[in-house]
């Protein structure tokens, strides 16, 4: 369309402007990676909208025979889907955007993201790690499916900004309240069981602490419980659990379970029988490289085998002091991943939905990784300094 050669350099100005926000924060150097990531970033953006055809289209294409009466339903009542068919609305039917445009303005709010959680990791890891002559940051931020899923038009995208606004927002939080505001309406718009998961992760981490004043620690922890506890009801609602007990909980992950285990879809597999250490290494780190059946899956498990080794390499330290050293948004990250971990590891049974999911969390992963490898860093610093003495 026409229109494309409007919308896709305004798409490019504003992701390079976005990044020039944050110069303050940013030294040249990390300006400049930003700005690759970006690039980087719309072309899985690319990729996504012409090699996979699924929820995304549909993102795109119902709101299109939207009226204003219709959207404003979606908007102000909807929830989920509806709402999502509702925000499109506005760039999908009003400014007429084509689904490449469309996808590339959803390839920007991931970018979004992505820079967040970059600042986050940035301003609480202090040293980097060398792996097998690789610098571990920022080039773990370069992971195809990081970017991959979370540049395609609908929900996951727009919930990975949420978390990185809102873990961004968490940093300075008297500070940047219209952030959190925003960050914590729009994912309870869309899917409200992960904003209580963050609500229950980061209201945690304010409990355990870290370098917080007790003032702040209170107010934040009792906000965060009390609006978690607030939205349980919509939760279970949405999720359709008749009742918040462990039996309810454990009903709806066997059904939906099961249900996705008999997906007709090639990655579907049946995790019912798996033990519960199985099925959280699933959700982790699969598909594996026996998992592979195209190019998109080697990928993936290439991704996943890197990552694995990642992991076992910093589960050889330290971690549990590595975390309770932690500043409290890395904490609130580790939390958050736990408990997505918990509800998402014994419900999914079918491996594309499963890496889409897991991207929600997989920052968290990766900069507490980079902490633990940089809090044993420290810890030897701290050691030749006291022999020297």
């Amino acid at each position: 369309m026409i229109l494309d050669l409007i919308y896709i350099p305004l798409i490019i100005v504003l992701g390079l402007g976005f990044i020039n926000l944050f110069s303050s924060q940013l030294t040249e150097r990390d300006q400049q990676v930003l700005r690759k990531l970006f690039f980087f970033h719309l072309l899985m953006g690319t990729y996504y909208c012409f090699f996979i055809q699924g929820d995304a289209i549909g993102y795109w294409r119902v709101p299109k025979a939207y009226t204003m009466e219709t959207f404003k339903e979606g908007l102000f009542n909807g929830e989920g889907t509806m709402f999502m068919y509702a925000f499109n609305y506005l760039f999908s039917n009003l400014l007429n955007m084509s689904y490449f445009s469309n996808t590339l303005l959803f390839s920007l709010f991931g970018f979004m993201g992505i820079t967040f959680f970059y600042i986050v990791a940035l301003q609480t890891v202090p040293y980097n790690k060398i792996i097998s002559g690789y610098v571990l940051f920022p080039l773990i931020f370069f992971l195809p499916n990081l970017h991959f899923w979370s540049s395609g038009v609908g929900k996951d995208t727009t919930l990975f900004l949420c978390i990185g606004m809102f873990t961004y927002g968490l940093m300075k939080p008297f500070q940047r309240i219209p952030l959190l505001v925003l960050a914590g309406l729009l994912s309870m718009a869309i899917r409200p069981h992960i904003t209580l998961f963050l609500m229950v992760g980061f209201g945690l981490a304010y409990v355990f602490g870290g370098k917080v004043s007790p003032a702040q620690r209170f107010i934040f922890s009792a906000a965060m419980i009390a609006i978690g506890l607030a939205i349980l009801p919509s939760v279970m609602e949405f999720a359709k659990i008749e009742e918040a007990s462990a039996e309810g909980f454990d009903k709806f992950a066997t059904g939906k379970a099961a249900v996705l285990s008999r997906s007709s879809a090639g990655s579907a597999i049946d995790i019912s029988s798996y033990p519960f250490p199985l099925k959280v290494l699933t959700f982790w780190f699969r598909p594996a490289l026996f998992d592979v059946r195209n190019l998109n899956g080697l990928i993936a498990a290439l991704e996943n085998l890197l990552l694995l080794l990642v992991f076992i390499k910093a589960m050889r330290t330290s971690p549990i002091r590595a975390f309770k050293a932690a500043p409290f948004v890395i904490k609130g990250l580790v939390i958050f991943l736990v408990v997505g971990t918990l509800a998402f590891s014994q419900s999914m049974g079918n491996m594309g939905i499963m890496i889409r999911m897991r991207n929600m969390f997989l920052p968290g992963m990766i900069i507490y990784l980079m902490w633990i490898f940089s809090y044993e860093q420290q810890l030897l610093r701290n050691r030749r300094t006291t022999l020297k003495k």
